[in-house]
This record gives C-alpha cells, sequence and structure tokens, in this order.
C-alpha cells in the first residue's frame, strides 16, 4: 500500500496498520516509533509516537531489485524528520558482526 501525505497523520497511520497480513514487530519501549513489516518483508512501515523525532510522520521502505528505497510523509517537524530519515538509512547497512 503506498503512503497518501494528503490524509491527516491518523487516519494514515490506520489506514497501513489494518492491513492484512501486516505484523507489528515487538514494542522497544525505549523507542518511540513502532515498526509493521508486510508477510513477505519487501515493505516496512515506521510510525512515530510522541517523543520521536519528527513526530508525527510516518515512513515506508520497500525492498526492491536488490535496493530498498525510503519515503514518508513528515507530518511535524522536518529536521526531526531527516534526523529519523537518516536513522532508518543506516540501517539498510547494519550487519550483525
Amino acid at each position: 500500500m503506498r503512503l497518501d501525505c494528503s490524509q491527516p497523520f491518523a487516519a494514515q497511520a490506520e489506514r497501513l496498520t489494518a492491513q492484512p497480513g501486516l505484523k507489528a514487530a515487538p514494542k522497544d519501549p525505549a523507542e518511540p516509533y513502532r515498526f509493521y513489516s508486510s508477510e513477505d518483508g519487501a515493505t516496512s512501515y515506521l510510525i512515530t509516537e510522541p517523543g520521536a523525532p519528527g513526530h508525527p510522520a510516518i515512513m515506508m521502505q520497500r525492498a526492491r531489485h536488490g535496493a530498498v528505497a525510503t519515503t514518508g510523509c513528515p507530518y511535524g517537524d522536518r529536521k526531526g524528520y531527516d534526523q529519523l530519515a537518516a536513522y532508518l538509512d543506516s540501517l539498510k547497512t547494519w550487519t550483525r558482526k
């Protein structure tokens, strides 16, 4: 499902998380956002919670042809949103040692 940044944050978050087969990652109480992924792992969403950089914001990552593309809707502070985007981009190159 695509992001539609013309929709209000809460409405879009509800629409995205209601998708059949979408799975929520375990909630980390130290992180002010939630991750959700499609069953095939090709699409992931990050939905901010109060206290997160750029809140409110929704970001989507899609894996295609060996690459991951990140898009999103910066409803809140743009500087915080850019910080969040940089964090997500850093996860693309993270490897377990």
